[in-house]
């Protein structure tokens, strides 16, 4: 049993137990030189060899202190020394060593446990100084992946820097051999790729938006409600909406969407204003509706319905308001004393009006909608020319909902209601399209 003021090797002083585990122990330890003077504080971690240890727990720890001895960082623990303690007082088995600089400071999980709330600009701040020793580990040859990316793993220090610590997990020269290894790493942080035993520059990132979602909220993601395998969190916090979509893309759970490499990263949370969020509901097979959407703007092409117009119910729909018109009108100029007159000069341009509205903006119209966080604009196209705009204040829209028609059979577009009781229409969709444009309207307005 390891005791504090307990001396190891003859040159390392126990002063306190950071952390144990069924074979593993982590003390801050004071370095003793040959005439026993106090020189420095290290931190010792320590595995014991006994018959009940994991190979893969050895392979891992000595990989751990092959990599450390590698790495030359500044936000990174610098390698000491590696040994094995064969006779250690009260242990029957050996013991691995690995010694490592000791930086003080509190671990941000400590942080979350005593409530400290981490504010939008810290977040920020914190993100891009891992980012920075994420940049300089996976552009190492071979690459370098930490693979257990987590607030408990992350120092900050005196000096009000970010240090990453506890190499355990990593992965290196095997990436470029194509050998899988043990899966590792912490649930809620890891994404599905390294369940797979695989792990790419991307998990790390992955893990570090995790991290993040965990400073933004205050909760573990594994506690936050997840939706097509993403976590919600946008919900929880109030910042920036960039910032929100950057982070949706690094924790993007296939990881052909998330963003790929630390250096991408960083450019992206410079231009987070330009981001899209990540794609929450599946758009409509076979749709032609065109959305571009990002922190800032929105902006949506509704194209023509064209033939599918066409339908016979659609066209039942239609007419009818149209032959009733037409009916009506017969019969008022067959009483009229030039019945031919007034057949053709009542009934033709009743059907010309009625022929544009009811027929041929439903088939061939067109609708664009743009919002941005000051200003919304509608405008209504026919064979692709402009004749009808509308402008608004997007703060001043009360709801989106299907459009209301007499006609039961008619086609249906999406209604935009503002506060004032204004009210507009946007050209004809099919059920599947308009519920899931209403759903991504409202989620970028934040309904």
């Amino acid at each position: 049993m390891l005791e504090p003021r307990q001396v190891i090797n003859n040159c390392y002083r126990l002063e306190k137990k950071l952390g144990q585990d069924t074979s593993r122990q982590t003390w801050l330890a004071t370095f003793l030189d040959a005439q026993q003077q106090e020189q420095e504080q290290v931190v010792l971690k320590l595995l014991t060899l006994s018959p009940q240890m994991q190979w893969d727990e050895h392979k891992l720890f000595e990989r751990e202190a092959a990599v450390l001895k590698s790495l030359e960082h500044p936000r990174i623990p610098k390698y000491k020394d590696y040994f094995i303690v064969e006779n250690l007082p009260g242990s029957r088995f050996p013991w691995f060593v690995l010694v490592q600089s000791y930086i003080p400071g509190a671990s941000l999980q400590e942080l979350l446990n005593q409530g400290y709330h981490f504010s939008e600009s810290q977040v920020e701040k914190i993100a891009i100084e891992i980012l920075s020793i994420l940049v300089y580990l996976h552009e190492l040859e071979p690459p370098v992946l930490h693979r257990d990316i987590k607030p408990s793993n992350l120092i900050l220090g005196e000096d009000d820097r970010v240090y990453l610590v506890d190499f355990g997990a990593v992965q290196d020269k095997a990436v470029a051999e194509g050998v899988t290894f043990t899966v590792v790493g912490t649930y809620g942080y890891v994404p599905i790729e390294q369940f797979a035993g695989r792990a790419e520059a991307a998990s790390d990132l992955y893990a570090l938006g995790a991290t993040l979602i965990h400073l933004l909220t205050g909760r573990a993601p594994a506690d936050l409600p997840s939706r097509n395998s993403r976590i919600e969190f946008a919900n929880l916090v109030s910042v920036d909406l960039g910032f929100i979509n950057w982070v949706g893309k690094l924790t993007e759970p296939n990881i052909a969407d998330r963003i790929s490499t630390a250096s991408y990263a960083i450019a992206a949370l410079k231009n987070k204003q330009t981001l899209s969020p990540p794609i929450t509901t599946n758009k409509p097979t076979g749709s032609k509706i065109n959305i571009k959407k990002s922190a800032s703007q929105l902006e949506i092409q509704l194209p023509r319905r064209g033939n599918k117009s066409l339908r016979a119910f659609y066209l039942i729909g239609l007419f009818t308001p149209l032959l009733w018109q037409i009916i009506h009108f017969l019969i008022l100029s067959t009483n009229a004393h030039n019945n031919e007159f007034s057949f053709f000069s009542l009934i033709i341009p009743i059907f010309i009006v009625t022929l544009i509205p009811v027929i041929i903006l439903p088939i061939f119209g067109e609708t664009d909608l743009y919002f941005d966080r000051k200003n919304f604009e509608i405008r209504w196209k026919l064979f692709g020319l402009c004749y009808w705009r509308k402008r608004g204040k997007t703060k001043l829209i009360e709801k989106l909902y299907k459009q209301q028609t007499k006609t039961p059979l008619a086609p249906i577009g999406i209604t935009i209601e503002l506060i004032k009781g204004q009210k507009f229409t946007t050209t004809p969709l099919s059920t599947v399209e308009r519920h899931w444009l209403i759903d991504e309207i409202a989620d970028w307005l934040k309904f």
